[in-house]
């Protein structure tokens, strides 16, 4: 019988490096906390409109991804697609990684992060966030116990299986419990759609299998061995059908939108008036992070060309910065329609355009969250027998 064998990464002076760059910016992240905690969150450019800035865009897309990282190992374990099994102990490995690093950022950004703690003990069922707190740390454990069932030896495949179903059912419940954030959130025009739970799995499974081909190419980049020409191929296939299931919902959600006459005011700014966020939606969200991704993932070029997949892979997530930043900050944006059919206009920038121009702290938080979830795949892959033969070192 074919097995496949694991190894560690070896230390080379490429995986030093990378560590020491990936440490800075970990680093820098930390300070950004420190001097944010001390002169307080208006030295961001966030303000008591626009609650929600760059930091969050950081942490839903790494939890998004976190959620469609986990798909590769799926894939090869609920859906027995063999192919996909070397790389499965390296899908469950940066699933927690990027969540890990999403949910520092979140909780790096709360302005009280010692007040976390409340949450633990203090649950209110009615609100989406304590589901959340539930559903994160629930699939950390859960993914946690899929990767040692891969790893251990003598573990029946049914037991492994099993673990691959029960997590594979825990990361669409938690990645609909982030699209349900917005769109149970009445209060505003542009998340209030029950559509947004089905987008952000679609997102997860484009987002996360963007990411994990980038890791890929990094991994291998760092080592002597090359990522599989038949896997990349066949992933970059399912990119390109997961960029354009992407692309149908967002389609679907606006044109739902424009039907509904009250949300007619904020679709308009979105698609057209919206400045910054016109922009963000059309050619980040809809051009670079869709439409040319999907043209060159479905080309011929693709299955012999790493550069083009791994460049498509980037525009991806590009892409979804941009699609996160339309929907959350965008959202935020546009004035609160608090009696609607009425135009509304006080001194407290009631029916105006909330203004936000985003700074390098934040900017350096979210990055800093990146690279934390990438150095701590880094230090899973050289502690554990996580890369196969056949893909890295």
């Amino acid at each position: 019988m074919d097995r496949t064998s694991y190894r560690e990464l070896r230390f080379t002076p490429r995986f030093w490096g990378l560590v020491v760059i990936l440490g800075a910016f970990v680093a820098a992240a930390g300070g950004i906390v420190l001097y944010v905690e001390h002169y307080g969150h208006i030295v961001t450019g966030m303000n008591n409109q626009i609650v929600w800035g760059v930091p969050h865009v950081f942490a839903i897309f790494l939890i998004v991804a976190a959620s469609g990282a986990l798909n590769i190992s799926s894939i090869g374990t609920v859906f027995g697609k063999k192919d996909y099994k070397p790389v499965g102990r390296l899908s469950n490995l940066l699933a927690v990684a990027l969540l890990i690093g999403g949910l520092a950022v979140l909780v790096l950004d709360l302005g009280r992060p010692d007040r976390l703690v409340m949450a633990m003990y203090t649950y209110n069922f009615t609100s989406i966030f304590a589901w959340n707190i539930l559903l994160y740390s629930g699939f950390i454990g859960i993914v946690a116990l899929y990767l040692y069932t891969q790893m251990a030896r003598g573990v029946p495949e049914i037991a492994q299986k099993s673990a691959g179903m029960l997590a594979f059912v825990w990361r669409l419940a938690l990645t609909t419990g982030t699209g349900s954030i917005f769109g149970w959130l009445v209060a505003r025009q542009a998340y209030d759609a029950a559509i947004m739970a089905p987008l952000f799995i679609a997102m997860s499974f484009s987002f996360g299998m963007a990411v994990f081909m980038l890791v890929m190419f990094m991994t291998t980049g760092i080592s002597t061995r090359q990522f599989p020409v038949a896997l990349r191929t066949r992933q970059a296939r399912l990119l390109g059908i997961f960029v354009a299931v992407v692309l149908y919902f967002t389609a679907v959600q606006h044109l739902s939108a424009i039907y509904v006459a009250e949300h007619a005011g904020v679709e308009r700014f979105i698609l057209l008036e919206g400045g910054i966020y016109t922009l963000l939606f059309w050619g980040g969200q809809v051009l670079i992070g869709g439409i040319i991704p999907m043209i060159i993932l479905f080309s011929k070029q693709a299955a012999t060309s790493g550069r083009l997949v791994g460049l498509a892979a980037g525009m991806i997530v590009l892409g979804g910065f941009a699609q996160l930043y339309v929907i959350i900050i965008g959202g935020q944006a546009y004035p609160l329609e608090i009696f609607p059919g009425f135009e509304v206009s006080s001194s407290f920038s009631d029916g105006v355009i909330n203004a936000y121009t985003p700074t390098m702290l934040e900017f350096g938080l979210g990055i800093g969250g990146v690279a934390l979830a990438l150095l701590l795949a880094l230090g899973g892959m050289k502690i554990l027998r996580i890369m196969p033969d056949n893909a890295t070192e």
